[in-house]
């Protein structure tokens, strides 16, 4: 656990979330600003920096995640489809250093995002 990342702090039960699904992996929970209808994000328990600190090991990490993400969606009845997204960086509008990916259905979604 990074001392200082909310993703870690949510994961340890530090800061409330509306948790939706855990396991030994990762942890999923409403976004407190939901852009969408449904609007939930999916983080490794593991403190993962961002998309660019991915390697070998923690490949398997980001495969259950999508695994999971797909079984939620059903679940919470986005047969209509979702959008996943990672930012990745300053500069992909990452602003928690934590990876993570939202996923936003339950309506059109336009593109680009607006």
């Amino acid at each position: 656990m990074a001392q200082d990342c909310l993703f870690c702090k949510i994961i340890a039960g530090e800061i409330p979330s509306k948790k939706i699904y855990e396991d030994d992996l990762m942890y999923a929970f409403y976004d407190i600003d939901p852009q969408a209808p449904v609007h939930f994000l999916v983080v490794p328990k593991e403190h993962i920096p961002s998309a660019d600190q991915l390697d070998e090991r923690t490949a398997g990490t980001v495969g259950r995640i999508f695994l999971t993400i797909a079984r939620l969606a059903r679940e919470l009845g986005l047969e209509n489809g979702y959008r996943i997204v990672n930012n990745c960086g300053e500069d992909g509008g990452q602003t928690v250093g934590h990876l993570h990916f939202h996923v936003l259905g339950g309506r059109l979604l336009a593109w680009p995002p607006g």
